[in-house]
């Protein structure tokens, strides 16, 4: 492995980042630009049908987020021309062969031209639609690494995949690419042909009966959660992106390719700035509610490890392992964790206190001006009585309230639907992160160690390209950092 100067590898550099759209490629992008402005060019794959659709996404996903806000404040008015000179926006589709791309000039440009892909492309719905998921978490990696095998100058593939690809086995779970071989988690008899075969079946026999797009979705993404259960994973995310890996393996041939695990991704701990975020990202729906008054009690093991990241730690782990593998190709392909639970972890119970310590001072102010007060949520160890605290202290009190609201005419209704919403929020948040409130897996991260020490040995610049878990101060990153973040950037 040899790595020297990131600045320097950057300068002159092709990319083609896929998944353009997505909160950890934006990140990248806008790193990339601020850092190394003179990099060559970054070829950006968006989800569109066509050039004018692909321009709107990118001003109004892309550069029109706050996030571009320090690249806008360093360029001034060369931003627009310095944007479209080092970007040129690739419409197409990550699910389809060959990428969907309609332009074949392009298509020959970036074939000639591109020295590394980092394939940023997924849908994170734990409960996401089987054919979407299976078509972008699996499909879509077979065939960006069709593609790649048409890139003459390509030097290394970083392909980003999800440290939960493990399931639901704890312990200390290995950087090891050949936990994904012929058979999945330790079940045979998976067939990828087969899922696809079976979705497209499915699609179609819905589609002859006649049943609704609604339905079909309902349908789809029944159908994704159990394939999931059924061979092992938790859901139908996890599944489709541990089945991506299987492509990596079985599909790179000889191409230099980098697998990144990240662990639950979390706002920026520093650059751009600190505490962005877009959208409500697993753990941060939690938060949410619970600030919001909606949620007073939940299940975990307040012991167990909940291994969290920021995300400008994770993209600094791609670049420079990206740089790395580069500068020294391998035929094998290699694994990264990037996550905190060996280096610096932080258990469900620190995350309890940090959200109760936080909200206590800066309470949630309702939509009629008063301060939501919080307490410590109670914390169920084992589902069973979890349930017994729903039914008796939540359910036949709704029950109830049904009744008495029929019998006066609806007199209740408010009250019984604010009421009936806050249930189903913690119900639905405990059916979705359930496997992982009482996860025990440790991810190891020898390989992401060692790739940071050389990284120090070898003169790299890691006071930008920093990923070290252990210089992070938790309650100070939650209490002043994320939380924050949350709510002034997820929220608006």
């Amino acid at each position: 492995m040899e790595l020297g100067s990131i600045m320097q590898f950057l300068e002159g550099k092709t990319v083609l980042v896929t998944g353009a759209t997505g909160f950890l490629a934006k990140i990248f992008v806008e790193k990339i630009l601020r850092v190394q402005p003179n990099v060559k060019k970054l070829f950006l794959l968006l989800r569109a049908k066509d050039s004018e659709s692909a321009i709107q996404r990118f001003r109004t996903e892309i550069i029109g987020k706050d996030l571009f806000k320090l690249l806008k404040e360093n360029q001034g008015a060369k931003f627009n021309s310095f944007v479209f000179e080092k970007m040129t926006l690739v419409p197409g589709d990550i699910s389809q062969e060959g990428l969907n791309l309609k332009d074949s000039i392009l298509e020959e440009e970036i074939c000639h031209q591109t020295d590394v892909i980092v394939n940023l492309a997924a849908t994170t719905k734990f409960d996401e639609r089987y054919d979407v998921a299976l078509g972008i978490n699996t499909l879509g990696v077979k065939y960006v690494l069709n593609f790649a095998k048409k890139c003459v100058k390509l030097r290394v593939l970083v392909h980003v995949s999800t440290a939960y690809v493990c399931g639901e086995r704890g312990g200390l779970i290995l950087e090891d690419p050949h936990r994904f071989g012929v058979s999945l988690n330790g079940v045979p008899g998976l067939d990828i042909d087969m899922e696809k075969i079976l979705v497209e079946e499915r699609l179609n026999q819905l589609q002859a009966e006649g049943t609704t797009e609604q339905d079909i979705e309902v349908e789809m993404k029944d159908l994704g959660m159990k394939r999931a259960t059924e061979y092992g994973w938790p859901n139908t995310y996890v599944f489709t992106k541990a089945m991506g890996e299987m492509l990596v393996e079985t599909s790179k041939e000889n191409m230099s390719v980098v697998v990144i695990r990240p662990t639950i991704v979390t706002s920026t701990y520093r650059e751009p700035f600190p505490g962005w975020v877009e959208g409500l990202r697993t753990i941060d729906s939690v938060v949410v509610a619970y600030g919001k008054g909606k949620l007073t009690s939940f299940m975990a093991d307040l012991d167990a490890v909940v291994d969290v990241i920021p995300a400008d730690m994770v993209v600094n782990a791609i670049i420079v392992a990206m740089v790395a593998h580069a500068n020294q190709p391998s035929d094998d392909h290699i694994i990264y964790h990037v996550g905190s639970s060996v280096r610096n972890p932080i258990t469900y119970r620190d995350f309890r206190e940090y959200n109760f310590k936080y909200f206590t001072e800066k309470p949630w102010i309702n939509k009629d001006g008063k301060p939501v007060k919080v307490d410590r949520v109670t914390v169920f160890s084992n589902l069973a009585s979890f349930r017994r605290y729903m039914f008796i202290r939540y359910l036949l009190p709704l029950k109830g309230l049904e009744v008495a609201n029929t019998i006066l005419c609806q007199y209740f209704q408010g009250i019984y639907l604010d009421f009936n919403r806050k249930i189903t929020i913690v119900m639905r948040l405990v059916d979705l992160y359930l496997p992982y409130l009482f996860f025990n897996g440790i991810f190891d991260d020898m390989n992401t160690e060692k790739l940071l020490l050389t990284a120090k040995q070898e003169g790299a610049e890691m006071n930008l390209f920093y990923f070290d878990p252990i210089i992070i101060d938790w309650e100070d990153y939650f209490m002043n950092i994320h939380i924050p973040g949350i709510f002034k950037y997820a929220l608006k």
